[in-house]
C-alpha cells in the first residue's frame, strides 16, 4: 500500500435473513476497487458477533482493529421503520475513536424513499462521533426493480457515475483527514 492509497471499509449494516445488503455492497466494493487509490475491506455485520450490551465479548477487538485501520467508511443500509437497523447501531456504538476524524459515505436502499431516512439518522449519529459525512449519497429506490439477476444496477451509467462522485469525495476527505491526523492527533 502506498502513501496515496486509502483504506476504505464498506460496512453491510443489515443482518436479517434474506437481506439484500450484500448485493449493493458487492457492486459498490467493485466500483471502489476500480478507484485509483482505494484498498477495500468489506465488513459484513452478519458475520460479526457483537453484544447489544456493548461489552467486549465476541468480535469487538477484531472489528475494532479493522475500523481503526480504515481511512474512510461507506455504510450500506436499508431503511427499517424510517431508520437504520439495530445491528448497525450496535456496531457503531461499540466504538468511538475508530470513527473520529474520518469520512463516511452511504449507500442506501428501500422502497419509495430509497433508504434516505435511514441515512439522515446516520448523519446525526456519525456527527456525534466526530466523523465527517460526505454529501454524495447513493440511494436505490424500490431496490427490487433496480438490480438485475447478476447483482448489477440496470442503469449502470447513472449508478457508476454516482459511485464515482461519492468515491471522489471520500478520497478528498480521506486524504485531508488522514494527513491532519498524522500531523496532529485528533482530540475529541
Amino acid at each position: 500500500m502506498s502513501d496515496t492509497t486509502l483504506r476504505l471499509a464498506v460496512i453491510i449494516g443489515s443482518t436479517r435473513k434474506d437481506r439484500f445488503g450484500p448485493v449493493p455492497a458487492a457492486w459498490f466494493a467493485g466500483q471502489a476497487k476500480q478507484h485509483e487509490d482505494m484498498e477495500v475491506d468489506v465488513i459484513d455485520l452478519a458475520e460479526v458477533r457483537l453484544s447489544a450490551a456493548l461489552d467486549s465479548t465476541g468480535d469487538v477487538r477484531p472489528l475494532g482493529e479493522r475500523l481503526a485501520a480504515a481511512d474512510a467508511f461507506v455504510v450500506v443500509t436499508p431503511e427499517y421503520n424510517h431508520s437504520f437497523p439495530a445491528s448497525l447501531k450496535t456496531a457503531i456504538d461499540h466504538y468511538a475513536r475508530e470513527w473520529q476524524a474520518k469520512p463516511v459515505g452511504f449507500v442506501s436502499y428501500g422502497g419509495m424513499a430509497g433508504g434516505l431516512r435511514a441515512v439522515e439518522h446516520l448523519r446525526h449519529v456519525f456527527c456525534e462521533l466526530h466523523a465527517t459525512t460526505v454529501r454524495a449519497t447513493i440511494s436505490f429506490h424500490n431496490f427490487w426493480t433496480v438490480f438485475d439477476d447478476d447483482g448489477m444496477p440496470r442503469d449502470t451509467e447513472s449508478a457508476n457515475s454516482a459511485a464515482k462522485a461519492m468515491l471522489d469525495q471520500l478520497a478528498w476527505w480521506g486524504h485531508a483527514l488522514r494527513d491532519a491526523r498524522t500531523a496532529r492527533p485528533y482530540a475529541a
